[in-house]
């Protein structure tokens, strides 16, 4: 029989939902994150909810849920309330879950953020935000201080570390009893109170805020599990590489205690030698990862991933020949490409039956989504003709925060989401991935993908990694640069690079520009390529 999805993960979740139902009374009880996981800590106190790699430190539901109400006594008393930003910065230590955690059962906005930006970055973060409290490592106190002080914005900082005046530890050391015996998550809306403030995956200037609900990632986020049938613990073992700001690390600290797995996660860099110890020593069998990083992983962690029984690939483009890798070096065939948005709460499409090579899957089943032509705006109605996806339900975002002139420009009149990414559909709806719109490149007013150019030239037997940018020129619009990182040990000639692209594609995509020959690309924070920056460097250095 061919292994297709099922409503497995949505029965489950269902009947947690009226479980908490039953205890509130409150029908709106099943979407809020806060009382879900409640329940699901309390449920088994025993099972292992988190285990630190880098220390070998690990924690029980039980454990959790105590440090967990203990802080938010500890919040409620400092005067935090629901509506509240609170600001998490830091790795993926034991700790941080806990004021996460504590956030959701108040109701609080957590917003979690890249731990190595700089003050003017943290200053604009800040300006927008507007934190009431902000946990972060005591190394980090200089910076914080300085934009808190820049942008004005009055906010209480507890380190994780027992380095500074006011720290975790005595917060909840601080809780008196009878208010944690007594205690019960805040009462909340939960299609309209923001869960997550999320950076999102911009790579020019300061990346926006979205505001994404209760409900939104309640509905949203089981659509990831489609695939897996055994409910709960439909894994073993999570293993979190991305860092604790991306948006798929939060995925997991709010569904492991529903879904009762164990998350494998690390407060080191996930470079490809810790990486291969973690794999061998704990042997996870789940990893949802950035294909930039997967890449890298598979060519340089020397470990066995035949631990792994499903790998999901998002964050960006996945090619189909890294997706046959890992089904060689996994023994699986279940690894699956997800394409989601911070904006949709996670993934827009499910694979609810085998897709074909290069396809993201078949729309989830929370949406309503239409293929647009981005200049004229009317539908597109026939297979295999490209238009930028929009979106509407229940598991669309609630716009930018404190942002309403970005967000009136990201919604159509009558309330469409507009994603801003390229697809095209065939017959049966399978949905394929063409573009960024922003990121297509003009020549002579045809339309250049920069993703097309790279799949081609990473045909090439010496190139590891490759990605295509433009620089102006007066008369044409946009000359393809190629920068191109080669395998250890291999000499591609940029000859051979642009003769590759001359025979392969049509000459509107030859590479004008050249050829820039780099020993890595740019990427930001969350292991995607910093379109941007690689712009710059194209513009700076020499070109073949």
């Amino acid at each position: 029989m061919v292994k297709r999805g099922n409503d497995a993960v949505h029965w489950y979740m269902t009947e947690v939902g009226a479980r908490v139902v039953a205890k509130t009374g409150i029908p709106s009880d099943r979407h809020h994150l806060g009382k879900l996981m409640l329940h699901s800590l309390q449920d088994d106190p025993d099972f292992i909810l988190q285990i630190d790699g880098a220390t070998g430190e690990s924690e029980t539901f039980g454990s959790a849920l105590d440090r967990s109400i203990r802080c938010a006594v500890s919040l409620t008393n400092m005067g935090l309330k629901k509506g509240d930003v609170m600001v998490l910065m830091g790795p993926n230590h034991i700790d941080y879950c806990i004021p996460h955690t504590a956030g959701l059962f108040l109701g609080l906005k957590v917003a979690s953020i890249d731990a190595t930006l700089c003050v003017n970055e943290l200053e604009q973060l800040f300006e927008t935000n507007r934190p009431k409290i902000i946990f972060a490592q005591t190394k980090k106190l200089r910076d914080i201080n300085e934009a808190l002080s820049s942008s004005k914005v009055d906010a209480k900082i507890v380190t994780f570390d027992s380095y500074s005046e006011r720290t975790l530890a005595q917060l909840l050391d601080n809780a008196d009893e009878v208010s944690v015996k007594k205690f019960q998550p805040t009462d909340l809306d939960p299609s309209s109170t923001i869960a997550f403030l999320t950076s999102t995956s911009g790579t020019t200037g300061i990346p926006k805020t979205a505001m994404i609900t209760h409900e939104n990632l309640a509905i949203s986020l089981p659509y990831i599990w489609k695939t897996m049938s055994k409910f709960p613990s439909p894994v073993k073992i999570s293993f979190v590489v991305s860092p604790a700001q991306w948006i798929t690390t939060g995925f997991n600290y709010l569904f492991s205690p529903v879904l009762k797995f164990t998350r494998l996660q690390t407060s080191a860099p996930v470079t490809p030698e810790h990486f291969a110890d973690l794999v061998d020593k704990y042997r996870p069998n789940y990893i949802l990862c950035n294909p930039v990083l997967m890449r890298t992983l598979a060519e340089r962690a020397n470990c066995d991933f035949t631990c792994f029984e499903q790998m999901t690939l998002a964050g960006s483009y996945v090619t189909p020949e890294l997706v046959e890798k890992m089904k060689k070096m996994t023994q699986s065939e279940d690894i699956f490409v997800h394409y989601g948005m911070s904006e949709l709460s996670g993934t827009a499409f499910v694979h609810d039956c085998p897709a074909p090579p290069g396809s993201c899957g078949r729309p989830a089943g929370s949406f309503d989504c239409k293929l647009v032509d981005p200049e004229t705006h009317k539908e597109v109605t026939e297979p295999h003709v490209p238009g930028e996806l929009w979106f509407k339900g229940p598991a669309v975002f609630k716009g930018y925060h404190n942002n309403p002139e970005v967000t009136r420009e990201t919604f159509s009149d009558d309330g469409w989401f507009r994603c801003g990414d390229i697809f095209y559909r065939d017959e049966s709806w399978n949905v394929y991935f063409v573009e960024r719109y922003k990121s297509l490149l003009k020549y002579n007013n045809h339309q250049v993908s920069p993703l097309e150019v790279e799949m081609m030239i990473m045909k090439h037997p010496e190139v590891f990694q490759v990605a295509v940018t433009g620089i102006p020129d007066r008369e044409c619009g946009d000359l393809a640069v190629a920068c191109v990182v080669p395998k250890p040990g291999c000499s591609p000639t940029a000859q051979e690079i642009k003769d590759l692209v001359k025979e392969n594609l049509t000459e509107t995509k030859h590479l004008r520009g050249g050829v820039i020959f780099m020993n890595s690309l740019p990427i930001t924070s969350a292991s995607k390529i910093n379109r941007q920056k690689l712009k710059e460097l194209a513009l700076a250095m020499p070109r073949e």
